[in-house]
């Protein structure tokens, strides 16, 4: 791709991002570091147009004629469809924004339609649906255990079997980001979601949607920021195997977006552990410097798992994975 091109898949995903008309100001920080971040990676000024998609200073017409092959215009569209599903089922907003685009691009309607039922279908996954089982062969995972006697805390479960389901939900969701389907990174958010409900079920807690993604904000990691990043770093580190790849068992070259997927569901889940383990007592600036650090020590390990990530991306059944997630 041309450098054009990466700043209108950008722009069509931070529009996105911002379709609903409400972003809360704990989620437009989020995608402002994001961008900020960007920014030095890539050696562009992806904060400049943050700025000018925030303001409205960029027209969608623009970016979508910047576009000019099929597979991009699809990636557009697939990529602007997962941003909205992020933090839930479309809002009306984005309704609109989506068949906009899909106009614009030149999709067929029905087709376009289908995409947004099949991530519309992962957004409304239940959380309190199981995890996969653990695989026979996963590897120890590192040790990050939290005292049994954690002041406050409602429950004492097994902590090493914790942190294996937490290691497991990271592989899984690295391996997800090495899949060329978009139906697979649509998958990670409501993976992840689902794995802070099983940690704080462990300790005694029974949590909603709503408080899952409060505790999400509140570490810094913001649903639809989310989806932004991970889209973001795959497209500076030049990945984009979900337009070269072919369906069905395809790897493409996504490793930037998989250690991305691998760093945050880890440290995500250790810090779940640890502050339910300890009877949800830590402030909001203890949880974000919790994660800040726990993500810095994933990215180390995700190397170390990276035979597994890759073994689990080769034999994973995405249609089984998502009909899971959906039941």
């Amino acid at each position: 791709m041309n450098p054009e091109q990466t700043r209108a898949l950008l722009t069509i995903a931070l529009m996105a991002a911002f379709a609903d008309g409400h972003q809360d100001a704990r989620e437009r920080e989020h995608v402002r570091r994001i961008a900020e971040s960007l920014s030095r990676e890539a050696g562009a000024d992806f904060i400049a147009l943050y700025q000018d998609v925030l303001l409205r200073r960029v027209k969608l017409e623009d970016a979508t004629a910047a576009l000019d092959a099929p597979e991009l215009r699809q990636l557009a569209y697939e990529t602007a469809v997962g941003v909205c599903d992020a933090d839930g089922h479309h809002s009306a907003d984005e309704t609109a924004f989506l068949e906009r685009l899909a106009a614009l691009l030149g999709l067929d309607a029905g087709r376009a339609h289908a995409l947004v039922d099949e991530a519309d279908a992962l957004a409304d996954a239940p959380v309190n649906g199981a995890l996969p089982p653990l695989p026979a062969d996963l590897p120890a995972p590192p040790a990050a255990a939290v005292p049994a006697d954690a002041p406050g805390a409602a429950a004492t479960p097994d902590q090493a079997e914790l942190d294996r389901m937490i290691l497991n939900a990271a592989i899984l969701n690295g391996a997800l980001e090495l899949l060329p389907q978009s139906l697979a990174s649509w998958a990670i958010i409501p993976l992840q979601t689902r794995l802070v409900y099983r940690v704080g079920k462990a300790h005694g807690y029974e949590l909603d949607r709503g408080h899952i993604t409060d505790f999400l904000a509140t570490i810094g990691v913001g649903l639809t920021s989310q989806y932004v990043e991970q889209f973001g770093r795959k497209l500076v580190g030049g990945l984009l195997g979900k337009v070269l790849g072919k369906t069905g068992r395809a790897i493409g070259s996504a490793a930037t977006g998989s250690a991305f997927s691998f760093a945050t569901t880890w440290a995500l889940g250790q810090v779940a552990k640890r502050y339910y383990g300890g009877g949800r007592t830590l402030d909001s600036a203890s949880l974000k410097q919790m994660f800040a650090g726990l993500a810095d020590q994933a990215r180390g390990l995700q190397s170390r798992y990276q035979p597994q990530i890759a073994e689990r991306a080769r034999t994973l059944d995405l249609q089984q994975l998502t009909a899971q997630l959906r039941a």
